[in-house]
């Protein structure tokens, strides 16, 4: 098969990676990807959001899948554009139709079809500037800490978790006066905030049936000790040793199947990954969040322990045949650490030379943020820029292979926290 993928993130790169293991893939493009994902298939200079481009260029190259990596594309429409083309309607295509893609394009949308299908949440209200007022009014009755989230996307930064009624209302007033996320803040719903530890779980689905793919747990915030700003993710560990045999089953009666039903009974169009974000409170699960594609860096934790083809997972989410694909787990772990450019997630220099180890044993090097200068040199390019993954039989082995390939990689001001894994190792003992 032809394939196109569209992405440029560390996700993107395990993508590809992964792919071009199988027997199934002939020629992998990836628009506009990274300086890893050059390395192992063909990249292509298309932004994500060209949705003419991406349909000429599919034409011109004769592809047979499209496999979209992030969530924009998808908000944006691009299935539904493809859909709309005679002569790509049937192609198969990973990833869901717009209506779809609502489910994180807009968190009333999602809190609103998880009520609709009783899938557990925490309680909310959504107000807009012109409801500023009675916004106030109803946070003066929520208890601390209250959790305010922009509506829109807002590349993962658009959630707060207020400690004080001031600070609640204060940021309620930025968010929806000031704009503080943009067009994103157009909306905010104020949140209940849940007690327990996060975890996320990945389904893949045709639509109609769905495989359950390994759990992740990562770390958001830039400090150690999960302190400081919220960013896309400085790591994510893979199995969650509190995510046992029990609560996944829980899971999957109350959260998965009555998802994947609600889905069908209203006629939504959705054909690709669904990352569930959930807390686990005492062995129950709420959900958090829905995203409408793979989680990163939880990717790079969760593709190294699929055994099976990964290309006839994709087809069979694409083309609405999952249900006969064998999903194959490995036990082993895997590890992810994040590193980022100095000042990330605020401002950050772009263009330091990276220097890479030339034999990463037990780990693998997932490019996100990189590409080459004019001189063919690997050089920083975002604020997210290399994810190692360990691989272990155990967290304490995979998490030394990780970090050993990570004091091995450097560039001017790298950064990355020493701390992943280690509040799972503490349960663990």
């Amino acid at each position: 098969m032809n394939i196109l993928l569209l992405g440029s993130g560390g996700r993107e790169h395990a993508f590809a990676w992964k792919i071009v293991q199988s027997p199934q893939c002939g020629q992998l493009y990836v628009a506009p990807g990274n300086a890893g994902t050059a390395s192992i298939a063909k990249n292509i200079a298309l932004s994500v959001i060209d949705f003419s481009g991406i349909h000429q260029f599919i034409l011109d190259n004769s592809i047979d899948m499209v496999v979209v990596g992030p969530e924009e594309p998808l908000v944006k429409g691009l299935v539904d554009f493809l859909r709309s083309k005679p002569n790509t309607a049937n192609l198969p295509i990973v990833g869901p139709s717009q209506l779809g893609a609502t489910l994180e394009g807009s968190k009333d949308f999602s809190k609103r079809f998880m009520q609709r299908n009783n899938v557990p949440t925490a309680a909310y209200e959504t107000f807009t500037a012109a409801q500023i007022d009675a916004g106030l009014a109803y946070l003066e009755n929520q208890k601390l800490p209250i959790v305010l989230k922009a509506d829109g996307l807002a590349a993962g930064k658009g959630v707060l978790i207020c400690l004080s009624l001031a600070e609640a209302k204060e940021s309620l007033k930025e968010m929806l006066l000031e704009a503080k996320f943009g067009d994103a803040s157009s909306k905010v719903v104020v949140e209940e905030f849940l007690n327990g530890i996060e975890l996320s779980v990945f389904v893949a689905t045709d639509g109609k049936s769905y495989k359950i793919l390994p759990e992740a747990k990562d770390y958001k915030r830039i400090g150690e000790g999960d302190t400081g700003l919220n960013t896309g993710g400085m790591g994510a560990v893979s199995p969650v040793v509190f995510a046992t045999e029990e609560f996944l089953k829980k899971v999957e009666d109350k959260i998965v199947k009555p998802t994947i039903a609600g889905l069908e009974k209203e006629k939504i169009d959705y054909k690709g990954f669904l990352f569930i974000g959930l807390m686990n409170d005492g062995g129950e699960p709420s959900v958090i969040e829905y995203n409408v594609r793979m989680g990163d860096p939880e990717t790079e934790a969760v593709l190294p322990r699929i055994e099976s083809d990964f290309v006839e997972l994709l087809k069979g989410i694409a083309t609405g045949t999952l249900a006969a694909y064998d999903l194959k787990i490995s036990p082993d772990y895997a590890t992810t650490v994040v590193m980022v450019s100095g000042g990330y997630p605020g401002t950050y220099e772009k263009g330091f030379p990276i220097s890479l180890p030339t034999d990463p044993s037990a780990s693998i090097i997932f490019h996100a943020g990189t590409s080459e200068n004019p001189e063919g040199k690997l050089v920083n390019q975002g604020g997210r820029v290399i994810a190692v993954t360990g691989l272990g039989e155990n967290l304490e082995t995979a998490l030394e292979n990780a970090f050993n390939t990570v004091e091995k990689i450097s560039w001017e001001k790298a950064y990355y926290r020493k701390d992943i894994g280690q509040d799972i190792l503490k349960l663990m003992n």
